[in-house]
């Protein structure tokens, strides 16, 4: 028997009175998943629990079976390792965006537009790795640009351990106990990193707190004078002037290894660092597959050649597909619908 684990990340959502009260999912045209859905068992999975809307780790470590209180470590480690960085226990990684700031600490787009390039971010990685250096304690970093804004900061320091119970600077995600979540209202300014309650006068929080303040604060110097920016600037984009970090980890997970509990082969097509990082910690192997572009069905029907070209070679192939997640995350409904519509389409 071979298992398809498909994952539409982010498909989930509520009522929209221009669609009559349905999701996104359900006024979507949706025939091929409508036909699995009579032919198969449906059913209601609840990842970490009610009124709680996790991001994308804590969910995708649940419903991989695990209990994600008793693995996780932070989003930060998971995406650190998935980009080939080594995370020892005591040092902090972060997940981070490119972002774009105006006065006033204002954040005027917390991922530039949408429209910062891989190969933009990855320059501007560049110039944040040769020319910021920190200071506030003998430590180094290791700033990795990954897939458009998005990117990892690893932390080490050599005068102590750091520890994760430290604030996001990004002001759109909090924490649930250990997991990070999505904030409904928050207002839309640069954090600053400081010590999570009980730990104020932990030095590893505070060794933790100022390398991450002074790291986005020499970042952001360097991004500011950057050329790349006044480029950006000149052909109307917005600057990617600033860093925001989020879900701190000090440690990796230690997951049992899904092989070895199922007996199974697992193979694993992935999109995004964090999905990859989890993966290879539990023991999947990785299907490369390019990045996603704006051209959906080209997307959809690549990936589901791969698949199809991979299964003979595993027993359980885990797919995750994030097409409909970025216009969940910017409340474009309308957006959201079609992706899922092409997913619907071209892939199943």
């Amino acid at each position: 028997m071979k298992i398809l684990y498909v994952i539409l990340d982010g498909v989930g959502d509520r009522p929209i009175e221009e669609f009559g009260g349905k999701t996104p999912l359900e006024a979507a045209s949706t025939p091929n998943m409508d036909s699995l859905a009579r032919d198969g068992k449906t059913g209601l999975n609840i990842p970490v629990g009610e009124g709680i809307a996790p991001e994308s780790d804590v969910a995708v470590i649940s419903i991989l079976g695990y209990e994600a209180e008793k693995y996780y470590t932070g989003r930060g480690p998971l995406e650190c390792f998935a980009e080939g960085l080594e995370v020892k226990d005591g040092d902090l990684a972060y997940r981070v965006n490119f972002a774009t700031i105006g006065e006033n600490d204002e954040l005027v787009d917390r991922r530039v537009g949408r429209n910062l390039s891989s190969e933009e971010a990855r320059k501007l990685g560049e110039e944040i790795n040769h020319k910021v250096k920190l200071t506030s304690h003998k430590a180094d970093f290791w700033f990795r640009p990954t897939i458009g804004h998005r990117g990892v900061l690893l932390i080490r320091c050599y005068e102590g351990p750091l520890i994760h119970a430290v604030s996001n600077t990004d002001p759109a995600y909090g924490k649930h106990g250990v997991f990070g979540v999505a904030k409904e209202v928050f207002e839309n300014k640069l954090q600053k990193c400081v010590p999570e309650p009980g730990f104020e006068n932990d030095p590893r929080a505070v060794r933790a707190c100022d390398l991450t303040n002074e790291f986005i604060q020499r970042a952001r110097e360097v991004l500011e004078k950057s050329e790349f920016n006044r480029d950006r600037v000149k052909q109307g984009k917005l600057p990617a002037n600033v860093i925001l970090t989020r879900d701190a980890g000090d440690s990796l997970p230690k997951f049992p290894k899904l092989p070895e509990l199922y007996n199974l082969k697992f193979g694993s097509l992935v999109e995004m660092p964090v999905e990859k990082g989890i993966a290879l910690l539990t023991g999947m192997e990785i299907i490369e597959v390019p990045p996603p572009t704006k051209n959906y069905k080209e997307d959809y029907q690549l990936r589901a050649k791969i698949v199809l070209e991979n299964m003979p070679r595993y027993d359980l192939l885990y797919i995750n597909l994030k097409g409909q997640d970025e216009p969940a995350h910017d409340g474009n409904a309308e957006l959201k619908k079609g992706i899922i519509a092409l997913i619907d389409k071209h892939f199943f």
